[in-house]
């Protein structure tokens, strides 16, 4: 998959025929599936991240002889401009998912690494355009990938530096979903892995924090403060955490002076 921006014009023309330029954020494409122009999928096929091209397509490598009525005229030459922002390469993730379980239980580490790799970038892409839900099931499909035996404790090693990285965004990911007791079960279970690792117990705070569990939140947040005493996020969300607590006691305070004060006038 790839984003990419493109705008195409007709000879000696200035206004593209077709662009998605106008769009803040371009979507994640797929060659052949989502891009089916010949020239442009060979032509991305030969660019790297964050490189600009301009393309010349002759109808064979663009609408053909026929053209693309109303849009496109019968053999027509047409120009693309064309920037590729970043390119996800999913084929093998996608062979991978095609196998059986028994033999995705061959497949070699390095390989299940990768897969898991792209999936994470995926769900990394996904996130940052604000879809959530989609993000977290590419986040739980890297997991899934990851949760094969290892054979030695380096390769334990290596799933579980892979692994830390999954949770750690599927905890975050849950908190966006406003699900704040799976993004703490994602959060504890990078902790399984690395106790002491400050993103993890900083997102278990926020998610207890999140479910008014006030102890539990401070804990893990004075626990990820060790770990990182000067870090902003950490000592922001302490104080937060602090304010909430007051506000829970003051509301509680004043809950129990009218229960008195019924109390006594009835």
């Amino acid at each position: 998959g790839c984003t990419v921006r493109y705008s195409g014009y007709f000879k000696d023309s200035r206004e593209p025929f077709c662009t998605n330029c106008n769009r803040r954020f371009p979507e994640l494409m797929k060659l052949g599936k989502d891009i089916t122009l010949l020239g442009l999928e060979i032509g991305l096929l030969t660019m790297r991240k964050g490189e600009a091209a301009r393309f010349i397509f002759t109808p064979q490598y663009a609408y053909g002889q026929r053209g693309c009525y109303p849009l496109v005229p019968p053999e027509a030459t047409v120009t693309f401009e064309v920037e590729l922002h970043d390119f996800l390469d999913s084929a093998e993730s996608d062979a991978f998912f095609e196998l059986t379980s028994e033999q995705q239980s061959t497949f070699p580490l390095q390989k299940v690494l990768e897969v898991a790799d792209t999936e994470k970038q995926f769900g990394n892409y996904l996130y940052y355009k604000r879809n959530f839900e989609a993000a977290k099931d590419r986040y739980k499909r890297a997991c899934s990938i990851l949760g094969r035996c290892p054979s030695s404790e380096a390769e334990q090693r290596q799933i579980n530096a892979s692994k830390l990285l999954v949770l750690l965004n599927l905890s975050l990911t849950y908190l966006k979903l406003e699900r704040p007791a799976r993004a703490l079960a994602h959060g504890e279970k990078a902790l399984e892995i690395d106790q002491r690792n400050a993103k993890a117990l900083f997102r278990c705070g926020q998610a207890c924090l999140y479910m008014t569990k006030y102890e539990e939140a401070r804990d893990f947040l004075l626990r990820a403060q060790r770990v990182e005493p000067f870090n902003h996020d950490i000592n922001n969300e302490l104080k937060k955490l602090a304010r909430h607590y007051r506000d829970h006691k003051e509301k509680e305070k004043e809950m129990c002076c009218r229960m008195f004060a019924s109390l006594n006038t009835s």
